[in-house]
C-alpha cells in the first residue's frame, strides 16, 4: 500500500492565512497524476502551524476529496508522548490506511527514550505506524539500532528516512524484516535508496512533479535503471531550492507558478525572497526543457 510516491501534501492558505480549500482541491487533483498515496499534515503541511481543529478539517477534506481514492497517511508527531497519544485517540481514523510520526524534536532524548515514546504510540494507534527520522529538523537521530527494535513491533510497518545516511539505510535494509518498509524522505536518494532496498519516497516536490516521481518508480521497478536516473537527475537543481528559505516556502512557490495554488506560508516562514524565487522560474524552465 505505501510502495512507490507517497506525497507530504502543503496546506495551502489563503491572502488572510485561513485554509484555501480551493487550491487543496486543485493540488489533490494535480499530485494524483502520479502518487500511489497521499500524507496529511506532515511537515511539508505546515502541521506546526495548524490548529487541532484545523487538522481535522484538512484530513476530512482529503477522505471526500480524493480524485482516485488514494491511501491516506496521516501525520501525529511531536515531542509530548502524553499529547501524540491524546490527539490519536481523538482522531477519526475511518479511511486512513496509516500514521506517520516523527522522531521526538528540540528535547534530544536518548535512543532508548524514542524507542519507548514510539512503543507507545504504536501501541494506542488504531492504524500502522510509519516512523520519521529527520534528525537536521529534530537535532537527533534515529539510529539504525533503534529502528530495527522498532522494526520488531507488530504495529510499526516502515521508517521514513531522511537521515541522508545511506550507510545507516543499508544496515536498516540488510536486517530489517522482510514487510518493514524503508521509504525515502529525500526526494534526490529516492534512486539510491530503491537501489539497496527500499520501496519508494514519502516526497516534496510530488507536490508540483508527481509523473516525474510515477517515473521514477515504474521504471525501477520495471528494470529500466536508466530511465529512472534520468528523471532523478531533471530535479537535481531544483531540489535544493526547495529547502534554500525553508520548507515548504519553495515547492509553494513552484505550485503559484503553476497555478495550482499561492504561496501563502504561516510565520515565522514567510514567502520566497525575489533571488530565490528567480532561482526556482530557472530551473522549472529547464525541468519543461
Amino acid at each position: 500500500m505505501f510502495k512507490g510516491t507517497g506525497v507530504a501534501l502543503v496546506t495551502p492558505f489563503n491572502p488572510d492565512f485561513s485554509i484555501d480549500f480551493d487550491g487543496f482541491s486543485r493540488l489533490l487533483e494535480h499530485t494524483a497524476k502520479g502518487v500511489d498515496y497521499y500524507v496529511v499534515q506532515g511537515t511539508t503541511g505546515e502541521s506546526v502551524t495548524t490548529s487541532n481543529e484545523e487538522k481535522t478539517q484538512l484530513l476530512e477534506f482529503v477522505k471526500k476529496n480524493n480524485p482516485r481514492n488514494l491511501p491516506i497517511v496521516f501525520g501525529i508527531g511531536g515531542n509530548n508522548t502524553q499529547i501524540i497519544l491524546s490527539s490519536i485517540k481523538q482522531t477519526d481514523f475511518e479511511g486512513v490506511s496509516g500514521l506517520l510520526s516523527v522522531s521526538p524534536y528540540y528535547s534530544k532524548p536518548s535512543q532508548e527514550g524514542i524507542v519507548q515514546h514510539f512503543i507507545r504510540i504504536a501501541d494506542t494507534s488504531p492504524v500502522p505506524v510509519i516512523l520519521y527520522n529527520v534528525p537536521g529538523r529534530t537535532s537527533s537521530n534515529l539510529t539504525a539500532e533503534t529502528t530495527l527494535r522498532l522494526a520488531d513491533h507488530a504495529n510499526i510497518i516502515g521508517i521514513k528516512e531522511a537521515s541522508g545516511d545511506l550507510n545507516q539505510c543499508q544496515i536498516i535494509s540488510r536486517n530489517k524484516p522482510k514487510e518493514f518498509l524503508l521509504i525515502s524522505g529525500d526526494d534526490l536518494l529516492t534512486v539510491p535508496i530503491l537501489s539497496i532496498g527500499g520501496v519508494g519516497v514519502i516526497s516534496v516536490l510530488a507536490n508540483a512533479y508527481p509523473e516525474i516521481f510515477r517515473q521514477i518508480c515504474r521504471n525501477f521497478e520495471t528494470g529500466n535503471l536508466v530511465e529512472s536516473r534520468l528523471e532523478s537527475f531533471k530535479l537535481l537543481e531544483i531540489n535544493p531550492l526547495m529547502y534554500a528559505e525553508g520548507n515548504p516556502v519553495g515547492v509553494k512557490e513552484v505550485l503559484k507558478k503553476m497555478g495550482v495554488c499561492g504561496n501563502e506560508v504561516r510565520l515565522p516562514l514567510v514567502t520566497a525572497s525575489e533571488t530565490l524565487r528567480e532561482r526556482i522560474y530557472l530551473a522549472m524552465k529547464n525541468i519543461r526543457a
